[in-house]
């Protein structure tokens, strides 16, 4: 330690300035205090929010995807002599499964309601295509012979007669054809929507 300043001033003994000039007399050591009070005040990334579920509708691109899909292994069951009389359980696995494979797709844990919701829309695209189905069934159909061509398609399937002459009763109504497909479209969407509820109910717990 000096005991003079570069300007001739007499320092006091652990003088850190001199008393005349100002000049420092000894390096100080930066605190860590100093350090630590600098990393508080230093400005921390913003941080990034995860982005907001899609709504569970029509417009909900994965959904549309998840739901076809549903529903074209259940129209394909529908469509299988037999395996069609199961068709309750079939719409019913369909809403559970629309709800698990888009809990695998997004990694969204839906809620009951959601999940009803899913499978709603998983219901509205199997009356669909089963709809479309029927149609260009029947179209075919009409185009190799008519209705005694149904008939015999009936007949060939080991159909009671009563239920084939109940067939063709129907296919020759229109009326009854609108009303059998609001019966239709209502039991669809509804026992898909219940397995869709049921599977959001499952799929959560731990």
């Amino acid at each position: 330690m000096p005991e003079f300043c570069s300007c001739g001033a007499q320092l006091p003994a652990d003088a850190r300035f001199c008393h005349r000039c100002g000049k420092p007399q000894r390096e100080e050591p930066i605190a860590e205090a100093a350090l630590a009070d600098a990393a508080t005040f230093s400005v921390a990334p913003p941080a990034v929010d995860a982005p907001a579920p899609v709504p569970l509708s029509f417009r909900n691109p994965i959904a549309l995807r998840v739901g076809l899909l549903a529903a074209g292994l259940v129209s394909f069951l529908m469509m299988i002599p037999g395996v069609n009389y199961a068709s309750i359980l079939w719409l019913l696995g369909a809403g559970y499964f629309s709800v698990w494979i888009y809990k695998r797709r997004t990694g969204q844990l839906l809620s009951v309601r959601s999940g009803a919701r899913m499978g709603w829309i998983t219901g509205v695209m199997s009356f669909a295509l089963i709809t479309l189905l029927f149609t260009f069934s029947m179209l075919a159909i009409q185009r190799a012979g008519g209705m005694s061509v149904v008939r015999d398609r009936l007949r060939d399937l080991a159909i009671q007669q009563s239920t084939v002459d109940e067939a063709m009763k129907l296919l020759q109504n229109p009326a009854e054809i609108f009303r059998s497909l609001i019966v239709m479209f209502v039991v669809m969407t509804l026992t898909c929507t219940a397995g869709g509820a049921l599977g959001a109910r499952l799929l959560r717990k731990p």
